[in-house]
């Protein structure tokens, strides 16, 4: 694998430049949660939480956030879970209408994937003590109940979840839990993927052409080296590299100007016109 040691003694300014980028970007709110925050119970924050994650792929940030409001207010909180289910369609027309078509390679899973989420809450109907009984280990293995959460490792969507459900505002719901020292592996996100490639250990030795299990292992240990007392923090900033925002990329929208990223003098999409 890649030496992440090696890598910060011979890159000690991009080094601190990623530092300082994680550190500027670790308070950014999660994206995710700002539906499920708006929830009346605990119940339905984590059941908002475990949706909006399962649901989030190949769409950038604000589309999920956008289709997750318009969700929430055709199935306001326990809607989600309480029988009788929504109808298919019903589902359906709410993410034709919010992306203004069906093109969406996860659209006929979304009812699947809103149908069982619901499932998996009348199976924990207290989710606030399905977590306070469960480690993170117990939780990864019974979120494979949800469609869409993978089934085998290193399930990141299952992850992702965990810590979003885990960690305090704003990353996530600082639900309580089984304390262990097994924690699920870290969330590796797009942004943290690009970031590994561009700026990270992984950017002379191609990224993409390593082994799944040799990236969540060198993500694991690089966050780890980015904030020693707590790794996710690395994890959580990093999303937002080079992801897309409303109008721009989220961490240029962030700083406003790519000059005063700690980033500026080593990201090759930084804008030096500005």
């Amino acid at each position: 694998m890649v030496s992440v040691k090696r890598f910060v003694l011979d890159e000690p300014a991009l080094f601190k430049a990623s530092q300082d980028f994680v550190a500027a970007f670790a308070d950014v709110a999660d994206p995710i949660l700002f539906v499920a925050s708006k929830a009346a119970t605990a119940n339905a924050r984590i059941a908002w939480t475990l949706l909006g994650t399962a649901l989030f792929q190949n769409r950038d940030y604000p589309q999920i956030v956008l289709l997750l409001k318009a969700l929430y207010e055709q199935f306001p909180d326990e809607k989600l879970w309480t029988l009788p289910v929504p109808a298919g369609r019903d589902i359906e027309a709410v993410v034709e209408s919010t992306f203004g078509s069906r093109n969406w390679n996860v659209f006929e899973h979304v009812a699947g994937i809103f149908w069982s989420v619901g499932l998996f809450v009348r199976h924990h109907p207290d989710l606030e003590a399905w977590a306070r009984e469960r480690t993170p280990e117990d939780m990864w293995r019974d979120l494979g109940e949800i469609y869409f959460m993978g089934k085998s490792n290193p399930r990141p969507k299952a992850c992702a979840a965990i810590y979003r459900m885990i960690m305090p505002a704003p990353l996530g719901l600082g639900v309580a839990y089984r304390k262990s020292r097994k924690m699920p592996p870290l969330p590796l996100t797009m942004g943290a993927r690009r970031f590994l490639a561009m700026l990270g250990p992984a950017k002379d030795v191609g990224f993409a052409d390593l082994e799944p299990e040799t990236k969540q292992k060198l993500a694991n240990s690089y966050y780890a080296s980015l904030v020693p007392g707590n790794p996710y923090l690395a994890a959580h900033a990093l999303q937002f590299f080079l992801e897309q925002g409303t109008s721009d990329f989220i961490c240029r929208e962030r700083t406003e100007h790519c000059y005063t990223c700690p980033l500026y003098e080593h990201c090759n999409y930084a804008e030096h016109h500005d």
